[in-house]
């Protein structure tokens, strides 16, 4: 885990590229950038490890933010040309941001930003958007776990959220701005958590050392687990399928372990076990 600094600080792949040299590898992924005027907590996975990323797909991660009332902005953050203002958030009172907040509490259908990483006919739109084409995207089914005011000092609102895969925090300010009638930004914005793990824990990213990765084996904590012999093991590693075993018909994915040290992560296929993702050396 390494931190990014927002908008004056390292950006996402500013952070991939320090830890590739401070571990001298070339093979780092990440469990989803931070937008550039986003700070806070990357999840960075190294070697084999980089294979297991889609098993986190599905965490929800929490961030603490500043929504802007009254401005509106091409790319939905602090970082875009302003397109309106409004003085309408004068008249608002913290009831009324409360109810406001509520209203995307849940699932509700969002549309990213122009600027954002999503494919157009093959093409990231924000490439689109910065050559002055009109980007409109389809809304998607997004989830909001949490989202609290924290602080209401117009026209700067203060909020935590904790939200579902593929949910865009600067959709979620302008969002908000919109039901209020005044326009918003998302003017700040801080990632304290990605699934188990958080800010408090990360390292900068220029004194990452390997002492401090941890064990691959946490990206698929949540996956049913099972133990192998010697002889399943060595199975798995050269791609021959398991039995499922023990009567039990097992759906979904399955963690396998050998020794106490994560071999592979297999999906069930009838009564087999096929190996999906394999992290341990032959």
């Amino acid at each position: 885990m390494a931190k990014a600094g927002g908008p004056d600080g390292p950006t996402s792949h500013d952070v991939v590229d320090a830890v590739r040299r401070a571990l001298a590898t070339r093979r780092i992924g990440h469990l989803g950038t931070l937008d550039p005027c986003a700070a806070g907590l990357l999840v960075l996975v190294v070697g084999r490890a980089t294979r297991l990323a889609p098993c986190a797909g599905g965490w929800r991660k929490s961030y603490e933010g500043v929504i802007r009332l009254g401005v509106t902005t091409t790319s939905d953050d602090a970082t875009g040309q302003v397109v309106a203002t409004c003085d309408a958030w004068r008249s608002l009172d913290r009831v009324r941001m409360e109810e406001a907040l509520a209203r995307f509490r849940g699932a509700y259908e969002q549309r990213p930003p122009a600027y954002s990483a999503v494919k157009i006919a093959g093409e990231r739109s924000y490439r689109r958007a910065r050559r002055g084409e009109t980007v409109t995207l389809a809304p998607r089914r997004v989830h909001v776990a949490e989202l609290e005011l924290v602080g209401f000092e117009p026209p700067d609102v203060a909020f935590r959220a904790t939200v579902g895969g593929g949910t865009y925090l600067r959709s979620l300010a302008r969002d908000v701005g919109a039901a209020l009638g005044c326009g918003a930004h998302l003017a700040a914005l801080t990632r304290t958590a990605v699934g188990p793990f958080h800010l408090a824990d990360a390292v900068p990213a220029d004194r990452v050392t390997v002492r401090d990765l941890r064990d691959a084996s946490e990206l698929v904590a949540e996956l049913p687990r099972r133990e192998l012999s010697a002889a399943e093991r060595d199975a798995v590693v050269h791609g021959r399928p398991l039995r499922a075993g023990d009567g039990r018909r097992e759906t979904g994915n399955v963690a396998l372990f050998a020794e106490g040290k994560l071999v592979a992560v297999a999906q069930v296929a009838g009564d087999l076990l096929k190996a999906r993702v394999v992290v341990a050396e032959e």
